[in-house]
């Protein structure tokens, strides 16, 4: 089971320490990080998301397993809140602790692991991955950010339900879930795109994965790791062996088993995705602590996925 993680994770690796060549020659200067990470997370995010989300026939989906996963993903989330205290940095380290790399690891490695089968049903879960974390993410942010302003006198202080509804529509008005739910309620319509449209639209979300990972290596090499590699080892540790671990807590005491567990359990396991970067890029806290998560988590998990997959084969 080495060499299928081993071969999935390898690209990813390289693609960021590309990144960091990158910098080191100074062929993407620091000056340049801001506007690379606004085109990835202005043009590029949305374009992969509306694309994706709008193929997407609900009725078609079978969400039992996606249940499962998503109330490790809110303990995991919740805990990690508690811990942290309710401010933009805990928020910032629980979407690093629970959002996957579904895409760029998770399809190649679930194509190798249990082919065919486990990659409909992580397509099921990537199909709201975005959805449900990015969305609550973003509430989550836009919450934490309103009480700190509010408590440094930056902002008059409002009642809960005030801030709820501005946070509400903060979310939505935002290009990560705008572009979802615009996808969502077109795929309903059974229209289809424009070829002039759609090509435009397919080579954008082509080239985020590529451009995000090199995004990361180049952040990466600026920032400053030896001080925050403590603290991204934390979530790595959290990411790749807590998050699986109660997952297969809470099938467990459901008393479910089965491929489509065994592959959710397997999505769980994969390292940091690219998307807390842009989170933390966005707000301004944690950049440099969760760039590096990224980074161990990734080579973490060429040690904890071979394990993982290993278990799984013994569990399912």
């Amino acid at each position: 089971m080495n060499s299928p993680a081993f071969s999935a994770l390898l690209p990813v690796i390289l693609m960021i320490g590309l990144g960091i060549c990158l910098a080191k020659l100074q062929w993407v200067r620091h000056a340049a990080v801001r506007d690379l990470s606004n085109l990835v997370f202005y043009v590029l995010t949305p374009a992969l998301l509306f694309r994706t989300m709008m193929q997407v026939k609900l009725t078609d989906l079978d969400f039992a397993p996606i249940g499962v996963y998503f109330l490790a993903v809110a303990l995991v989330f919740a805990v990690t809140m508690l811990v942290q205290g309710f401010t933009t940095l805990g928020a910032a380290r629980a979407l690093a602790n629970t959002f996957s790399n579904t895409v760029m690891i998770g399809i190649p490695l679930m194509s190798l692991a249990y082919g065919e089968q486990g990659l409909v049903t992580l397509f099921t879960l990537i199909s709201v991955h975005a959805l449900v974390l990015l969305t609550s993410g973003t509430i989550i942010f836009e919450l934490a950010a309103a009480r700190q302003a509010s408590r440094a006198g930056q902002a008059d202080a409002r009642g809960m339900g005030r801030t709820i509804a501005q946070a509400v529509k903060n979310s939505i008005l935002h290009p990560i879930p705008l572009p979802i739910i615009a996808g969502v309620l077109y795929a309903q319509t059974g229209l289809s795109v424009p070829e002039v449209v759609d090509t435009p639209l397919q080579l954008m979300g082509q080239a985020l994965g590529p451009m995000s990972l090199l995004l990361v290596g180049v952040t990466l090499a600026y920032g400053r790791v030896r001080g925050n590699l403590s603290a991204a080892l934390r979530i790595a540790v959290v990411k790749t062996v807590v998050h699986p671990a109660v997952f297969l807590g809470c099938a467990w005491l459901l008393g479910l088993r089965g491929p489509a567990m065994a592959a959710m359990a397997l999505a769980a396991a994969l390292p940091v995705g690219a998307n807390v970067f842009l989170f933390t890029q966005r707000y301004e806290v944690g950049e440099d602590e969760v760039t590096a998560s990224i980074a161990v988590s990734t080579a973490l998990a060429l040690v904890t996925l071979p394990v993982v997959l290993t278990v799984l084969q013994r569990w399912a």
